[in-house]
């Protein structure tokens, strides 16, 4: 009978950096481009986390100034605050702007006037708030497909090297299987969150631009009243 080979001398350990040195080039160039992207994405979700951090408060102040006083006619003048530049194109549309066919208007059409010129600047916020979302999409989407691939052209490459070798042996399959199925797991590293804060962030820029909307209908409407209707 042959003696066992001591557990010492199994080459069962497996480690990460050994894996990647002896993968497949396809499986390597795989696992690199899921990597950059991981490492793209987390730059952007810290980005996009600081910004969100920031617009809420910013959304606090206005709120409040809006609430504790009754006829605010001059916007809060803060460059560090995005809402204070929405805020401030109504009142420079209610001091300066006009009716664009020089007649009298109303004050339900003044107001319109009014918000108009808000919603198009929140509308420039909001899509540099949104900007390179996409990318978190479809990297949450496209991740997963990459490190797939990756795993199965792995799994294709050890079956040809077993079948080379006649070794079917666990100590010969293993080591292969565990290479392809790395590109997978990456996948999966940098799809996860990827797709975890592209709902967030979609979800709180969304609730972001509802508060501001409901702002910019209360100071059009205090910016309204404050000239008397023009018959």
């Amino acid at each position: 009978m042959d003696p066992i080979m001591p557990t010492a001398l199994v080459p069962s350990h497996l480690i990460l950096k050994d894996l990647l040195l002896s993968a497949d080039p396809v499986v390597k160039v795989a696992i690199a481009v899921l990597v950059f992207f991981s490492i793209w994405c987390w730059a952007i979700i810290i980005d996009k986390a600081i910004t969100l951090i920031r617009v809420r408060r910013s959304i606090a102040r206005i709120e409040s100034a809006l609430n504790s006083s009754d006829h605010l006619t001059s916007s809060p003048t803060d460059p560090l605050n995005p809402v204070s530049a929405v805020l401030a194109a109504g009142s420079r549309e209610w001091r300066e702007g006009q009716p664009a066919d020089g007649q009298s208007e109303s004050r339900a059409e003044m107001r319109e006037r009014i918000e108009r010129a808000m919603r198009a600047v929140l509308g420039a916020q909001l899509r540099s708030l949104q900007k390179r979302l996409p990318f978190l999409a479809t990297v949450g989407s496209a991740a997963p497909f990459i490190g797939l691939f990756g795993t199965v052209w792995g799994i294709m490459n050890s079956f040809t090297s077993i079948a080379h070798s006649h070794d079917t042996s666990l100590a010969v399959v293993a080591p292969g299987i565990a290479e392809a199925l790395l590109a997978t797991a990456i996948g999966l590293v940098a799809a996860i969150p990827a797709v975890m804060a592209y709902n967030k962030f979609a979800t709180e820029f969304s609730a972001y631009s509802g508060r501001v909307q409901a702002v910019i209908g209360a100071y059009g409407a205090q910016l309204a009243r404050a000239r008397p209707e023009s018959d």
